[in-house]
């Protein structure tokens, strides 16, 4: 099995200047834990951002009584000052247990799917994995 069979495709993308004040609003509505990031330049992948990311880099007086200007500048952050760089990729035809081996060994639990060009084409979670487990586990009990 190749991750095409069972990536996410068209995933929810943000640009390296988005502020974290709207990629907190996308986490806020959505089920999902990672954003790829775009370089709008030339449509490739440069990097992710997790909720954790996003937690981390958030002061924890925002939205309070004791929040001060400087917690306010915190969400005009841009993509690139928070996002992780150097993360593993993989291709749409990457055999999904050597995908499985990279993600464990990395300690990671996502993957870009990034085209030939660079160009973002999905995602690969490790809930992926583990659907496809079941779902191979009912045909072959």
């Amino acid at each position: 099995m190749i991750i095409a069979d069972i990536m996410t495709t068209n995933p929810v993308t943000v640009n390296m200047d988005t502020e974290l004040l709207e990629i907190k609003e996308i986490f806020d509505h959505v089920y999902f834990h990672h954003l790829l990031v775009e370089d709008e330049s030339d449509n490739t992948f440069a990097g992710i951002i997790s909720d954790r990311d996003l937690l981390r880099a958030l002061s924890p007086y925002i939205h309070t009584a004791a929040e001060t200007l400087r917690d306010q500048e915190t969400l005009r952050k841009r993509a690139h000052q928070v996002m992780t760089r150097q993360l593993d990729t993989v291709t749409p035809e990457t055999d999904c247990n050597v995908a499985v081996q990279r993600m464990l060994d990395a300690d990671i639990s996502c993957m870009p799917v990034i085209g030939n060009d660079g160009a973002i084409l999905g995602i690969v979670t490790w809930k992926d994995f583990l659907k496809t487990y079941l779902k191979q586990q009912s045909v072959n009990p």
